[in-house]
């Protein structure tokens, strides 16, 4: 495990999740958001943003969490890269309440948060299946499936390796 993305739905956790397997793996975490959002909540122009994650994901090792739905058009570059993918796919009562919890929210997080089941998750598991089909995938659907695949990360010896 050297290459990490971490996709889910909005709220899921995939921040620390990202956090948490860093510290247990020892590679760097990077927040897709920092790097594709500009000031206003504006998103990264696609060609920009594809050039930028390129040079992410070239990297030697990483840690990738971020989930752009529909403004995400290079997730095919990132999970090339990739030598494992986690998907968080938590029920939508749970997210939207850690949602309502953490911020106030614009009307087109709420849409994708939404229809993420319906919208996003088939696109997700088609870019998976194509971009990066020798991965270790893993779909977990909830806190303690997460908490499980940490505390089975810790204990296999899948630090960095």
């Amino acid at each position: 495990m050297k290459r990490v993305v971490i996709l889910g739905r909005g709220a899921a956790g995939k921040s620390v999740l990202a956090a948490r397997l860093g510290q247990v793996t020892g590679l760097p975490v990077i927040d897709l958001d920092e790097h594709f959002w500009q000031p206003g909540l504006n998103g990264t122009p696609p060609a920009e943003w594809a050039h930028t994650q390129s040079e992410l994901a070239g990297r030697e090792a990483w840690i990738m969490d971020g989930d752009l739905g529909p403004y995400d058009s290079a997730l095919g570059g990132r999970l090339a890269a990739a030598d494992t993918v986690i998907v968080l796919d938590f029920s939508l009562v749970r997210c939207a309440w850690r949602a309502v919890r953490r911020s106030r929210e614009r009307g087109d997080f709420w849409r994708w948060l939404i229809g993420y089941r319906r919208r996003s998750l088939p696109l997700i598991q088609r870019a998976i299946a194509s971009h990066a089909p020798a991965a270790d995938v893993h779909v977990l659907t909830s806190p303690r499936a997460a908490r499980r695949f940490l505390t089975l990360t810790a204990g296999h010896g899948k630090l960095g390796s």
